[in-house]
């Protein structure tokens, strides 16, 4: 790995991604305190104190409005990535960060709460950008050999976001009533720093080459980023995959559901990435601060220990960065998504047994844990987590890319946005049981990922491209060493040639 690829990819990630992390966890702490301005605001404007009601639903929005902010963020990355380019689209994002970071930090001054419930969702557009665009510029600046491990490290920045926020947000340090603002504020110095930089660095060769038509740009970039002159084999294989690219057309979200070619591809991100968003991380951290405290550790303890939990959270990430490689991505997909499963179950069993079987409560906290190391490394909640967005990247031709991670994030977002909307219900009516749903979701997405989706480390797009065209039923045709899977048909749609086989 070169040092320019090294530091556009922490910058990409700690500019973006960290932001991301940051901002699921800032408001977990100084909830209180907010909801205290939230509540004086309001009697300071009409006289009276604020209805527990109004209070509970005005929560909710500020909590909420960051996913849905998410899924509207997805929904612009098909536009913005193939009109502005990935790091264009990086550089634009920064201004929403910024815009957010400052109206949220100034909201005690202005006295208005309804600029930090507007903010979340401005914050939310932006990390539904950028959930999706950096793992996508990364991966495209990567070698096959790095690609895996390029595409965990926002993954990595994202737990370093929320640990940082979860440090940050102590009562001792600024998660308290008068430094709350500035836990809000401090957001949008990350996107300021990669709005300074960013600029010196390359934009993704094959955006320059397959969309921009650019090859001497595209060549320097690659040079730059392999530091070496001899970059033939990589413009090769991108030129292969552009004499496709040329006869296919831009796939619109539309052409891409109903595109045969890619029917196994797009069913297998819907479900890698619903199965990481209804697995039940809300319900674990839920349910955290009771297990610790029925375990005996102090009250005024608990946050530390939330602290270790996000520590945790890093350090088994961390690992995935170095063992994606080695061990591939289908090993730590089934591996992260089986400790979720019978985290789950034990969990469920430990928390009805508690209160009769006194070392149940160490079960419950063993189960926790577990269950983290099993997010962290292959079903992670957060961002797309390390390893089905890398397969975005993986599994989907440049003309496909956009509209998959744009298919991929808006699915994240809205089963996001639906979890919390309806965990409080399930919570309410089933108790620990609600458990038993995460389990059963999180072993059928491994039954899935065991039987249908490939392992794809140390392939070219191309490669993965064949194993995929078998699944999907379709043959792609190879003459003079060019590809030749698409071809276009009357009205401009891209079809790609499908031949049907019985022993397919």
């Amino acid at each position: 790995m070169t040092l320019l690829l090294a530091l556009v990819a922490l910058i990409s990630a700690f500019g973006s991604s960290f932001q991301y992390g940051y901002n699921v966890s800032v408001i977990n702490s100084p909830a209180p305190f907010m909801q205290e301005f939230y509540n004086r605001t309001y009697l300071d404007r009409n006289g009276v104190p604020m209805d527990s009601s109004f209070q509970t639903l005005l929560w909710s929005l500020t909590v909420s409005m960051f996913p849905l902010g998410g899924f509207f963020g997805s929904l612009m990355v098909w536009p913005m990535v193939n009109n502005c380019g990935r790091k264009g689209t990086l550089l634009i994002n920064n201004l929403f960060s910024i815009v957010a970071a400052i109206l949220m930090g100034t909201s005690e001054v202005a006295k208005t709460f309804e600029v930090i419930i507007l903010s979340r969702i401005i914050m939310g557009i932006y990390a539904g950008l950028a959930s999706n665009v950096v793992p996508m510029f990364l991966g495209e600046l990567s070698p096959k050999n790095l690609r895996g491990a390029i595409g965990v490290v926002p993954q990595l920045f994202i737990t370093v976001g929320i640990l940082v926020a979860q440090i940050l947000g102590l009562n001792s340090i600024l998660g308290n009533a008068t430094g709350w603002p500035i836990l809000l504020g401090i957001t949008g110095i990350p996107s300021l720093i990669q709005l300074v930089t960013l600029p010196f660095f390359p934009e993704s060769p094959r955006y320059l080459l397959l969309q921009k038509g650019n090859e001497e740009q595209a060549r320097r970039a690659l040079q730059k980023l392999r530091g070496w002159d001899d970059v033939d084999d990589e413009i090769k294989e991108m030129l292969q995959e552009d004499r496709s690219e040329k006869e296919e057309g831009q796939f619109t979200v539309f052409s891409l559901c109903t595109f045969r070619g890619l029917r196994w591809q797009l069913i297998s991100i819907i479900v890698m990435m619903m199965g990481q968003q209804l697995s039940g991380i809300n319900a674990v951290f839920y349910y955290a601060d009771r297990i610790f405290q029925s375990a005996g550790v102090d009250n005024n303890s608990v946050q530390y220990v939330t602290v270790s939990i996000g520590a945790i959270n890093v350090v088994m990430t961390l690992v995935a960065v170095f063992i994606v490689e080695s061990l591939g991505r289908r090993i730590l997909l089934l591996a992260g998504f089986g400790f979720c499963c019978v985290s789950c179950a034990v969990l469920t069993l430990a928390l009805n047994l508690q209160n009769t079987v006194h070392w149940m409560s160490y079960l419950s906290i063993v189960c926790v844990i577990v269950y983290i190391i099993g997010h962290a490394i292959g079903a992670s909640n957060y961002l797309p987590g390390p390893i089905p967005f890398v397969m975005i990247t993986e599994m989907f031709l440049q003309s496909s890319r956009p509209a998959a991670f744009m298919v991929g994030g808006s699915v994240h977002w809205l089963s996001n946005f639906t979890v919390g909307l309806v965990f409080l219900y399930m919570e309410a009516g089933l108790g620990p049981y609600s458990f038993l749903i995460f389990c059963a979701i999180c072993l059928a997405t491994m039954v899935y990922i065991f039987f249908i989706v490939p392992e794809t480390k140390n392939k070219t797009f191309m490669e993965i491209n064949r194993i995929m065209a078998k699944r999907n039923k379709v043959e792609i045709q190879e003459e003079k060493e060019e590809l030749e899977d698409f071809r276009t048909v009357p009205g401009g749609q891209a079809e790609k040639k499908e031949i049907f086989s019985s022993g397919l």
